[in-house]
């Protein structure tokens, strides 16, 4: 699978395990649940406010750009859609996945905005998810799909940051 055809039998998608937006929903909302039921601890609320006010900011300055250049390209942003296109400019300059860390900052944002622990802590474990059972996946089959060009922008590029 690595010659840069699919083989004929393969759906052309890299059959991620969920739409990667509704991973960090389910995950942000239980946290969230959980804060308001259980709550433990609090961060120091001000410093806790301005760092989930920059990375939702932060969030949007990478998001926007990273689907412009997919849309650009040509390509599905949609991952249970064919990519038909490598993308390498704009946000995929310096990561593999700017829309999944534009998420995850979005996430970590909205936490630290409302001071929730328990969604920062279920952090931990959806990025797991988000790594294995979404990137990993695209990457066999970018890799499958694309050949070397892929291999050559996974050398030159991280995978996240």
């Amino acid at each position: 699978m690595t010659n840069g055809v699919l083989p004929e039998w393969s759906f052309d998608s890299p059959r991620v395990i969920a739409f990667p937006p509704m991973l960090y929903g389910t995950a942000l909302a239980i946290g969230l649940v959980m804060h308001f039921l259980l709550p433990i601890g609090r961060l120091p609320s001000v410093p806790a406010r301005l760092l989930g006010a920059s990375l939702i900011v932060g969030s949007g300055a990478v998001a926007i750009p990273a689907k412009r250049a997919m849309r650009r390209a040509g390509t599905n942003i949609n991952p249970n859609l064919p990519a038909t296109a490598v993308v390498t400019d704009g946000p995929f300059r310096f990561t593999r996945n700017p829309l999944y860390l534009s998420l995850a900052a979005l996430y970590a944002g909205i936490a630290l905005l409302i001071n929730a622990v328990w969604p920062l802590v279920w952090l931990v474990p959806l990025m797991m998810v988000v790594h294995w059972g979404v990137v990993r996946r695209e990457e066999r089959y970018l890799e499958a799909k694309f050949g070397d060009a892929y291999r050559a922008y996974q050398a030159r590029v991280r995978r996240w940051i």
